[in-house]
């Protein structure tokens, strides 16, 4: 299936096409394009403003079904789309023997510590001091037990808490229940750790409910984040739908005795936490260099996290929600320019609603009553009518958020070749999706490591497809490249 748009005097020209990176290709004179403003311009077409920029407007699309030839290569329109295989459940249960093991229980001790003291009632209204880099408090848990720590079994060692007040002010801002909170961390389940360390080096670990990632940092982010500590509180106390990462601890665990090793670890919310499997998972930058998966095809599975080049869909969202989405995008991306940050990325992940027992994904509307077909145990199908009632449903608003359980449809993209610049090129093949997507990875600042980065790689190649750039151009390249891949649903 091609898309194409209705010219003004009736006859049929080819879409401009979007480039993954967000360079746009030059079509010549008769083209219609994607503008720097991720807008579709052309006359007699609409455009829709949304915070005063102007938004692609998909009235008028005409499809086109087509077979060029029985056997219908990957990617091409007529070959279905396919639920990935389940991939195995992330991480590996950390039990006695595993040599981060003694590490685990230092950290469920010294949280069980820090949240389950006695503490006044917590207040949103808070003072200066209250962000002050040395705001920490340090606690000694000999293995006897003290006054104030209890006995345990494993190695002495001493707690620290970064700036405690903030961080009880933003689990109360993002309503975390304390007993809660220490029940997935702490209780009898043992957490998982993911099977290899990221990029950056770190180390990822999840609670046994998957409520909460735990990740080791270094020094330099911990400064980042403290730095940034007051900005980040006023920011998401501001805006309830913001897409940036919930903080909800900073901690440091030293060992004492001959090893003295410091464990720097941030406690963040999981964006994937939900009933529904997540089928499909995208990192994506808005940058092209080395921005693809480095598996191949038969080995990827719906743990695989895909890049910016693997991208083969444009994200649908109804029309409040889409709004909603530029306006939010536009403030985090600002907030994160202020304070000088780079290298982050949109996660989006994705679970489709239906497909066939043989695993074929089912389009939009393609489902008839005698389908041999399976519907997930998310509830019925539902009209647009239907969602948009639900949407205004005080009950929906529970489950429903920006970014958390959202229901959607994703268009279908096909990727191809146009000189040395890989397109997208919209298909008009939709499915019934619901969505997940939140902005991760904000704790890395332009310092001299990137700065140098940069310098290095634009002498080999193109400056604006390397991830490493200054934060104003990552911010505008980001936003950029979102509003290319999302759009409203009409």
């Amino acid at each position: 299936m091609l898309a194409s748009w209705k010219s003004p005097k009736g006859g049929s020209v080819k879409p401009g096409r979007m480039s993954v990176d967000s360079r746009i290709p030059n079509t010549g004179g008769g083209g219609h394009m994607w503008d720097s403003d991720a807008s579709f311009s052309s006359e007699g077409h609409h455009r829709n403003s949304v915070g005063g920029r102007d938004v692609m407007d998909f009235e008028g699309l005409n499809i086109e079904s087509y077979m060029s030839s029985s056997r219908v290569p990957p990617g091409t329109p007529g070959r279905p789309l396919r639920i990935p295989k389940a991939g195995k459940k992330q991480g590996e249960t950390i039990t006695k023997g595993h040599k981060n093991y003694e590490l685990m229980l230092n950290l469920q001790l010294g949280i069980r510590h820090a949240v389950g003291r006695p503490a006044p009632p917590t207040s949103l209204d808070l003072k200066s001091s209250a962000f002050d880099p040395k705001e920490k408090v340090w606690t000694k848990f000999p293995a006897e037990g003290s006054k104030y720590t209890p006995p345990h079994n494993s190695c002495e060692f001493k707690w620290k808490d970064y700036c405690p007040l903030v961080f009880r002010a933003l689990r109360k801002l993002f309503k975390v229940d304390a007993a809660d909170y220490m029940l997935s961390i702490c209780g009898n389940e043992a957490l998982r750790e993911l099977s290899s360390p990221g990029k950056s080096g770190s180390f990822f670990y999840l609670s046994s409910d998957d409520r909460y990632m735990i990740k080791t940092m270094k020094k330099a982010e911990v400064k980042v984040l403290l730095r940034m500590l007051s900005a980040y509180y006023n920011h998401v106390r501001a805006f309830e739908n913001t897409l940036v990462t919930k903080f909800f601890g900073l901690h440091c665990v030293k060992l004492t005795g001959t090893i003295q090793k410091k464990v720097r670890f941030i406690i963040m919310g999981n964006l994937f936490c939900t009933e529904y499997t997540i089928h499909k998972r995208f990192d994506l930058k808005g940058s092209s260099l080395g921005r693809s998966t480095d598996k191949p095809e038969e080995e990827l599975d719906a743990s695989t996290i895909l890049k910016d080049l693997d991208l083969n869909f444009i994200f649908r969202l109804q029309k409040s929600w889409f709004q909603e989405l530029c306006r939010q995008v536009d403030r985090d991306c600002e907030f994160l320019e202020q304070e000088r940050i780079m290298d982050y990325s949109m996660l989006v992940g994705i679970h489709f609603r239906e497909a066939s027992k043989a695993g074929d994904l089912i389009p939009s509307g393609a489902r008839t009553p005698t389908d041999d077909s399976e519907s997930e145990q998310s509830g019925p199908r539902l009209s647009r009518a239907d969602m948009d009632q639900l949407l205004i449903d005080p009950a929906w608003w529970a489950s429903v958020r920006l970014g958390i359980n959202m229901p959607a449809r994703v268009e279908r993209a096909i990727r191809r070749m146009e000189g040395e610049m890989q397109v997208m090129e919209p298909t008009g093949e939709f499915y019934d999706v619901v969505m997940f997507f939140g902005i991760i990875d904000i704790l890395q600042d332009y310092d001299i490591s990137k700065k140098l980065e940069h310098a290095y790689k634009a002498m080999q190649y193109d400056a604006t497809s390397i991830s490493a750039v200054d934060p104003k151009l990552y911010s505008k390249r980001f936003r950029d490249f979102i509003f290319k891949i999302y759009a409203e649903d009409l």
